[in-house]
């Protein structure tokens, strides 16, 4: 079973500084169909201004992971880390017990685009923590694994049963993933079209699936396209 999410059905705010769209229920946004798909919380596509950003602010029990598509983002938080994260990287931060952090574009020229994505944990209260991970240079044409509950195969470990993988293509290339029994997935294109078990997606565009054991994924156009392995 496949339900799609149109990208311009999402969540819209423009407030300036900051044009964002959600898939999930977000601040000023609610819509209980979409209040979240299994673990996954929020999915936020984000494009901050030259030099503007989000100030010092706090978060707790969540997995927060942040994939910059084009641009910068300059990170501090309450744990001492500081970095600016560029295109093709990844950032995560375990809130856990309670952690405040800022973002900002440092950027005078160019915007920020990125996607933050939020993960309920399997355990409250865990102590902070942080990480990164490059893709900038990953190959095309096949998943590479971000983010996993036990950290296998070199990707950041969350507190959450979830795998999240990233598939960079080049038009004419194809990716295939198993989805095991009682597993469920969350497709989300950031950029490009793909046809997705016989569906077309758009850049924005995203797929709950359920009930399926084999996902294929076609690039029509040059496309970046997150997985989410949720149970």
């Amino acid at each position: 079973m496949m339900t799609i999410r149109k990208s311009n059905e999402r969540g819209h705010a423009e407030h300036g500084w900051l044009d964002t769209y959600h898939s999930f229920s977000f601040a000023d946004y609610y819509d209980p169909q979409w209040a979240g798909f299994r673990t996954l919380r929020v999915l936020n596509d984000d494009l901050v201004m030259p030099g503007m950003g989000f100030g010092a602010h706090p978060h707790q029990n969540m997995e927060i992971i942040t994939y910059v598509l084009s641009g910068q983002l300059e990170h501090k938080d309450s744990m001492g880390n500081g970095r600016v994260i560029r295109t093709g990287e990844v950032q995560y931060m375990s809130a856990g017990s309670g952690v405040r952090h800022s973002e900002f574009n440092p950027s005078q020229s160019e915007a920020a685009h990125f996607l933050q994505i939020w993960i309920l944990p399997d355990a409250k209260n865990v102590k902070p923590r942080y990480a990164e991970k490059s893709l900038s240079s990953a190959p095309t044409g096949k998943f590479h694994l971000v983010a996993s509950k036990s950290g296998r195969d070199n990707s950041i470990a969350i507190h959450q049963d979830a795998d999240l993988l990233l598939a960079r293509l080049d038009s004419g290339q194809k990716v295939a993933h198993a989805l095991a029994d009682n597993r469920h997935a969350w497709v989300h294109v950031a950029e490009g079209e793909i046809v997705l078990n016989g569906k077309t997606l758009s850049g924005g565009d995203a797929a709950a699936i359920s009930r399926e054991a084999h996902l294929e994924l076609t690039a029509t156009k040059p496309s970046q396209v997150l997985l989410f392995d949720l149970n």
